[in-house]
């Protein structure tokens, strides 16, 4: 187990975070917090043309984390509050947002594939999708707004009210990725994508993004706090960053 959970570096002018908490990458409040400080170094640094989000061989990320999500409804709350936000800011970033799904994406580890602005996946024995009612849960607003925006209208019900994980095969007919490649050549395949996305004219490509996500991101972040207190009963007080 890593002492943190991600690394980041900046490699041929693309900022790569390479999560590995060891385990399953769950978005703790920790992970989240160091993705947030990837991108103000990546959206401050000049030779930074792009970000790459990168799992440990196996696992993009396993959904938010589980102690948090057991501990209670401000807890739940808080934390998926914390994503929510991390999620409408990779939509609204100025860069392009690349993820490389080496290994499973489930539940939060599928919105990120929702959010990113090109997924590439590798090739496996891997599980894509969101799970949230196969573990009894609903699923989020903002969730389902993501999965609408980006999936294909005849996987909609099937990826979100009927939870159905996707091998990386399926995940592209879906919609959750747009190509898979040998997972030894993964990471790769997506610094290239990253650094042709990252050619793109500036400010033309961030405005053009930031424009494309406005009324999803304004309606979204607009029903978060209602929506999550609804969802789990929560006050919404003390833990969510909508309500600071």
């Amino acid at each position: 187990m890593t002492n943190q959970p991600l690394r980041s570096e900046l490699r041929d002018g693309v900022a790569i975070a390479h999560l590995d908490d060891g385990k399953a990458n769950a978005f703790s409040h920790a992970l989240i917090a160091a993705l947030g400080d990837h991108l103000d170094r990546a959206d401050a640094e000049a030779d930074a043309k792009a970000v790459l989000l990168a799992g440990r061989p196996g696992v993009l990320s396993g959904g938010f984390d589980l102690k948090v999500m057991g501990a209670g409804p401000n807890e739940v709350h808080g934390l998926v509050a914390e994503g929510a936000e991390l999620f409408f800011r990779l939509l609204e970033f100025r860069l392009p947002i690349v993820a490389a799904a080496t290994g499973h994406a489930v539940a939060a580890g599928a919105i990120v594939l929702l959010a990113a602005d090109a997924r590439i996946g590798a090739a496996g024995s891997f599980r894509i999708g969101l799970s949230e009612v196969a573990i009894s849960m609903t699923l989020p607003r903002f969730a389902a707004q993501l999965a609408h925006n980006r999936l294909s209208k005849r996987h909609y019900l099937r990826a979100t009210a009927q939870a159905e994980l996707y091998t990386p095969e399926g995940a592209v007919d879906a919609g959750y990725l747009d190509r898979v490649v040998p997972a030894e050549e993964v990471l790769e395949a997506s610094l290239a994508e990253a650094k042709r996305l990252g050619e793109l004219p500036q400010p033309a490509f961030g405005d053009t993004k930031r424009r494309a996500h406005t009324e999803l991101i304004a309606d979204a972040r607009g029903t978060l706090d209602a929506d999550l207190r609804a969802l789990t009963g929560s006050s919404g007080i003390e833990s969510s960053p909508a309500a600071k």
